[in-house]
């Protein structure tokens, strides 16, 4: 079984899809369509009447939703169906719902704070989920490393296919969350003279058979659309 992306010409790279439960991370430089992939993939979810969750700590669900409003592919009508959660961890709507999962066996706050977020995805019996992103959880880590590996173990054992956002913009330089993932995919972007070129590459899928070539990648009307036959040199 495979979940599919969402984006157009994504999934012919990856053997159909995702394979479900699963913890993916995407990286890349800002604006190279890792927000909006996120967006296609929750879109694609609410579609199939799966239950989706993203989950911020940077941006309310309306600019999300006006961010998406300039494509076709209908994230501004899904995301008002009941299959959709968005929680902002640092508003205090946010604080609130996760407090109702507290533990009061939790011994730090970072235990706690995973504790909540699992749990109450858990609670939601949530099919697709995005986390947007690892340079704001370390903010919630003091010890980045240790506490940051303990909350990608807790969301591997999960039921979600997740999707996690990373900053990351060197693709030869990796982090904890790259060994942790069952499956990297990185965005790039290169400026030149005639205009900005883009390209997705998936580094690692386990289960799956891949290449690592660059293949092309292009924002629409209806999102981003990856071209698997288009080798993209950087």
């Amino acid at each position: 079984m495979r979940i599919p992306s969402g984006v157009s010409g994504f999934d012919e790279l990856i053997q159909g899809g995702f394979l479900p439960r699963r913890l993916y991370v995407l990286s890349g430089p800002p604006g190279s369509g890792k927000t909006t992939f996120t967006a296609q993939f929750i879109a694609e979810g609410l579609r199939n009447g799966e239950q989706c969750m993203y989950i911020t700590m940077h941006e309310t669900q309306d600019e999300l939703v006006n961010d998406m409003s300039s494509f076709d592919f209908g994230f501004e009508t899904l995301t008002k169906s009941d299959g959709f959660r968005y929680i902002n961890l640092v508003s205090p709507k946010g604080k609130h719902l996760l407090n109702q999962f507290s533990q009061s066996g939790s011994t730090s706050s970072v235990q706690s704070l995973t504790d909540k977020i699992v749990a109450f995805v858990n609670s939601r019996q949530v099919d697709r989920l995005v986390i947007d992103s690892t340079m704001l959880l370390r903010l919630f880590f003091a010890n980045g490393s240790e506490e940051m590996t303990r909350f990608l173990t807790a969301l591997k054992q999960g039921d979600a296919t997740t999707l996690l956002i990373s900053e990351m913009t060197d693709p030869s330089s990796y982090s904890d969350e790259h060994f942790l993932a069952h499956g990297v995919v990185f965005f790039h972007n290169y400026l030149e003279a005639t205009g900005m070129t883009r390209g997705i590459q998936v580094i690692k899928m386990r289960g799956t058979n891949i290449d690592c070539d660059i293949r092309s990648l292009t924002f629409t009307d209806n999102g981003l659309v990856v071209d698997p036959r288009s080798k993209v040199d950087l």
